[in-house]
């Protein structure tokens, strides 16, 4: 099996544009050492009544700032000391030793990305050159919005669902648990975080509903655009 710790090297320009903020993340993300929790793009509240306060007080101030907590600790005094966060996930993916490292690590990196693909009055038109992509392989707008509710309703238990480029192709994936597409040299440009704890207190069971409102209401297209680039 391919090892999977060449992702970043062998998709040279994912690395780049990840390395060089390229995601539109703040810098303290790709922080050297501690591994800083980054601030949230927005208020709290910001994004009600479609996710409350109350869930993202929790999902952001204790799960999030659990995996940065939980990460500094591991990472204490090992080969991973001083690294930025993307050099701990491509050192640590695909690696069972090293599990719980790639785990707490990706994590960060993904709900960070999570926050970025939602904004306060978000959804509606996506920009043009996005939009072009999404026809193009979709045949809609629409229609990539019903594969992305698909893959985040299907997703068994927890996990992710992504739009990705994989070479020059538009496609929606999904990943479980902590996984992320940059770990077989996707790009990703969005994604929705399907972990109970990003919806249960507002949805409880219904999945389904979240997801349709994040898409709906929420779903950050320029910043999907912006990582296109």
């Amino acid at each position: 099996m391919l090892d999977r710790r060449v992702f970043l090297i062998a998709s040279m320009g994912t690395a780049g544009w990840l390395m060089m903020g390229g995601l539109g993340l703040p810098r303290s993300v790709q922080a050297a050492s501690p591994i800083a929790l980054p601030p949230l793009p927005y208020a709290e509240n910001a994004l009600e009544p479609v996710i409350t306060a109350e869930t993202i007080g929790f999902h952001y101030g204790k799960h999030h700032k659990g995996y940065v907590d939980k990460l500094n600790n591991l990472i204490a005094e090992t080969e991973y000391a001083g690294s930025s966060l993307e050099e701990i996930i491509s050192g640590s993916a695909g690696r069972p030793e090293k599990m719980e490292i790639f785990n707490n690590a990706a994590q960060i990196w993904n709900h960070t990305f999570y926050w970025n693909s939602m904004k306060p009055k978000g959804g509606g038109e996506p920009p043009a050159a996005l939009k072009q992509r999404m026809e193009a392989s979709y045949g809609s707008v629409e229609a990539c919005k019903q594969e992305l509710a698909a893959a985040a309703t299907a997703q068994f238990g927890s996990g992710w669902a992504w739009l990705v480029l994989d070479g020059d192709t538009l496609k929606v994936v999904k990943t479980g648990n902590a996984d992320l597409p940059l770990t077989n040299g996707m790009k990703p440009l969005l994604t929705i975080d399907v972990w109970e704890h990003a919806y249960y207190l507002d949805y409880q069971n219904r999945r389904a509903d979240y997801v349709k409102a994040v898409l709906d209401n929420l779903v950050n297209w320029d910043f999907a655009a912006q990582n296109l680039g």
